[in-house]
């Protein structure tokens, strides 16, 4: 799938132009030729030999040769930044996408041309016969006409989603229900207004001469309606449904994630509107999406899913849970002693190692305190057993960094108990935090662990909550008054040999 950036890119090559003016002048002789052939032959049945067939060819042919000419050197012209890949002017966006109604009028002057060299040729006709060449000639060329029209419109998307990027804003196209009721007008109506028309003359005897056949005139021109309606309804109706069905299939690369998908915008109808509107709303998720993710990277991706699920608005609650605060040893001699791009890359690994332990037993970091990391579990998402998790967390997170001998020295403090996890500050400025006096109970601990050979320390009600699996790995110590504490806490560790 490609991107409008990467179309942009390729774009004006000159094997993409060669491709675009070759069918270019190929539709285009064919649509006059065909349009020339039906013309003469209808000419042909109504007036009987006083149509020259063979003069009415080399006009036909000199008008296709001469015809092609202009109109491919107008387009060639028109499109030279194109075929050279460079970046458009806006007066060369404004020129390309004139390009369908300059084909147009262009188109319409060689078949005013080509009608004046009809007149020339048959002027000692009469009036009847010059009167059918005329009709007949506006008829086709009306409809071939419009028929270019809609090929080149559909044949340049390519130039136009190059034109219309940077917000280039063209001369806007007729829109799809205008499109669809001109094209039924041009290819079918007319023709059945030529059946009407020589069903009428033939009835009131003028222009057509009396006992002139009609029969075959009537089933050409039905033919015609026919054919030119499945050829101009088929373009009309791609010129919407591609669109479309480029729109949908982008679609479902945007609901797979792939936010970088764009779309080309190559009409300036209702459809442009479309693919404008398509390309702003997946640029919007895809900010969206970038916010989304910033946000769980500063708050953690649960708060950020409980925040978004809550639409932003959720003060908080009271609960059970787990919590583990570790802090560094020796940090500030570090900092005093290291350069500090150096502080930072011990401080990033170590904090690298705790979150990947954290996060595997479904803990959640609350915050980092420049050296020191708060883990909370049980809050925003609940746990069934808070306790037994954070106890889990603190020994493989223990095991992991005393396995790297290059990670500094720690202490680590483990507790459970009641407190407040909710929104704190201000109304246009707050966050997530937890309160309450397992926090403080926690970072004491970790401080104590400091000076223990385990360097980690957890309150004996944490192991006793967490059930038999867990605390069969630890042991109950000493009774601790711990700073700024009023009752005496009693330390677990983790049992000899067990972590």
């Amino acid at each position: 799938m490609q991107t409008v950036e990467s179309q942009t890119l390729g774009a004006g090559s000159n094997r993409a132009f060669g491709r675009i003016w070759v069918r270019y002048l190929l539709g285009l002789l064919y649509t006059y030729l065909l349009a020339s052939v039906e013309a003469i032959a209808i000419l042909r049945l109504v007036t009987g030999p006083r149509v020259h067939v063979v003069a009415a060819a080399a006009v036909a042919t000199a008008g296709a040769i001469v015809g092609a000419g202009v109109l491919a050197a107008t387009l060639s012209s028109t499109l030279a930044w194109y075929r050279c890949g460079a970046t458009p002017t806006p007066e060369q966006r404004a020129s390309a996408s004139m390009l369908p109604y300059r084909h147009a009028y262009l188109h319409g002057a060689i078949w005013t041309a080509a009608g004046i060299a009809m007149l020339a040729v048959h002027h000692d006709a009469g009036p009847r016969v010059l009167l059918l060449i005329g009709v007949c000639i506006l008829f086709f060329a009306v409809a071939s006409g419009f028929m270019g029209f809609l090929f080149l419109e559909r044949l340049l998307r390519p130039v136009f989603a190059v034109a219309l990027t940077d917000g280039a804003a063209p001369r806007r196209r007729p829109g799809v229900g205008v499109r669809l009721l001109v094209t039924w007008g041009f290819c079918s109506a007319i023709p059945l207004a030529g059946i009407a028309a020589i069903v009428l003359a033939a009835h009131f005897r003028w222009p057509i001469q009396t006992g002139t056949p009609i029969s075959a005139p009537v089933l050409i021109l039905a033919g015609v309606g026919i054919f030119a309606g499945v050829r101009g309804m088929t373009l009309a109706a791609r010129s919407v449904a591609d669109p479309l069905r480029e729109v949908t299939d982008r679609m479902g690369h945007v609901g797979q994630g792939q936010y970088e998908i764009r779309t080309p915008v190559y009409d300036s109808s209702e459809i442009g509107i479309l693919q404008t509107g398509f390309n702003d709303m997946v640029a919007g998720l895809a900010e969206r999406e970038r916010l989304r993710d910033l946000f769980g990277r500063h708050v953690g991706r649960d708060v950020a899913q409980h925040a978004l699920q809550q639409e932003g608005d959720f003060t908080g609650r009271v609960c059970q849970a787990g919590v583990v605060f570790i802090d560094l040893a020796g940090s500030t001699a570090l900092a005093a002693n290291s350069p500090p791009d150096h502080v930072a890359a011990v401080l990033n690994g170590f904090f690298r190692i705790v979150v990947g332990v954290i996060d595997r037993y479904g803990g959640y970091i609350n915050k980092f305190e420049g050296d020191a990391a708060l883990a909370i579990f049980g809050a925003p998402l609940g746990l069934d057993n808070p306790s037994a998790p954070a106890l889990g967390a603190a020994r493989a997170l223990r095991a992991a960094l005393t396995a790297d001998r290059d990670m500094p020295d720690f202490g680590m403090g483990v507790t459970y108990g009641r407190m407040f996890a909710g929104n704190i500050g201000a109304e246009d400025r707050y966050e997530y935090t937890v309160i309450g006096d397992p926090v403080n109970e926690a970072a004491r601990l970790s401080d104590l662990a400091k000076s223990k050979a385990g360097r980690l320390l957890a309150s004996a009600s944490a192991v006793s909550e967490s059930g038999p699996d867990e605390a069969v790995y630890w042991r109950t110590g000493e009774d601790v008054l711990l700073r700024g504490r009023q009752q005496p806490t009693t330390l677990s560790e983790p049992a000899d040999g067990i972590t």
